[in-house]
């Protein structure tokens, strides 16, 4: 059920979010030299590394870490991509992993391929076992701010209480949030 869900919503989302994902692409390519999108490698289900794109935020060359870990991410920022994060609008371009099947629109967060810390607990806890989504329990309740041990333990309240209705609570949530750029640091 959550699969075809997830697909339905991707189709409908392409397909009505067609011009924008157009207009950022082409917006992304005039602010800056390199390519619009930024393939990612994250850890998807199980661990298995997949690649997951992005409109690309930050300047090319810029180190393959998380940004908080950044000393300052504001120099490797290209010219739209606070707004783009903010907005994140950065994100559009994972419909084509929910498409596939490499992500969901509810999950936790895929971490990057480098976040050992982050997939060590996730692994301890069986939140490996869950496609990453979009967004996520987690997402909605500190994005950005929150440390490794509470991000973890808001996907395993995830992994406990997941569901059809509180995927869609945790989208609604989500549409809030980013509408009032709430948890975003940069």
């Amino acid at each position: 059920m959550k699969r075809l869900f997830d697909l339905v919503l991707a189709l409908v989302a392409a397909t009505v979010l067609a011009l924008p994902i157009l207009v950022v692409a082409i917006a992304v390519r005039m602010t800056s030299k390199g390519p619009a999108l930024y393939w990612s490698e994250r850890v998807g289900k199980r661990n298995r590394i997949f690649r997951m794109p992005k409109f690309r935020s930050m300047l090319v060359g810029t180190p393959e870490v998380a940004t908080h870990l950044l000393q300052d991410p504001v120099p490797h920022l290209t010219p739209i991509g606070s707004f783009l994060r903010k907005s994140s609008l950065d994100e559009l371009p994972q419909l084509w992993s929910i498409l596939v099947g490499d992500m969901s629109f509810v999950g936790p967060r895929p971490a990057l391929f480098n976040q050992d810390d982050l997939i060590a607990l996730r692994t301890q806890c069986g939140v490996h076992e869950l496609v990453p989504g979009l967004t996520g329990w987690a997402q909605v309740n500190g994005r950005d701010e929150l440390p490794v041990p509470r991000k973890v333990k808001l996907d395993v309240e995830y992994l406990q209480r997941q569901s059809l209705w509180f995927d869609i609570q945790i989208l609604w949530l989500t549409v809030v949030k980013v509408l009032r750029r709430d948890g975003v640091s940069h």
